[in-house]
């Protein structure tokens, strides 16, 4: 499968930069997939989790309060007011992460409906991983 370049960046830093084979995203009218090749376009972003498949098919989520994404056939920008990923070497790291998300989550939770199931994903990660 093709690959492309992501980039997801946030006024305080880079929260992922690499070559991807999907990327879900929380658009305004629903979540909608990206592929290599995708038609460009830019569009604003909801509060919600962004599902990356890197290059190794492992999976890598991504908490997001909102933002913008641009879109073309190489590569995705996404620009985003607060963003926690959801990784770690070991679970203590993990645990952080899961905390973080929980106060963006927290930060956010009269924005709009789709914050409960972002904080059902996260209380799902948080259950499946410690």
């Amino acid at each position: 499968m093709d690959t492309f370049k992501l980039e997801i960046l946030t006024p305080n830093g880079e929260i992922f930069n690499g070559n991807v084979q999907t990327v879900v995203l929380p658009g305004e009218e629903g979540e909608f997939g990206v592929l290599a090749g995708h038609a460009s376009l830019t569009t604003l972003l909801e509060a919600g989790v962004v599902d990356v498949e890197k290059e190794d098919k492992s999976i890598e989520s991504i908490l997001i309060n909102w933002g913008v994404a641009q879109v073309d056939e190489e590569k995705v920008i996404i620009l985003v007011e607060g963003a926690v990923a959801i990784r770690g070497e070991n679970e203590s790291e993990i645990a952080d992460a899961l905390e973080e998300a929980k106060k963006l989550i927290s930060d956010i939770a009269d924005s709009n409906p789709a914050i409960a199931s972002a904080s059902a994903r996260i209380e799902s990660a948080a259950q499946g991983l410690l």
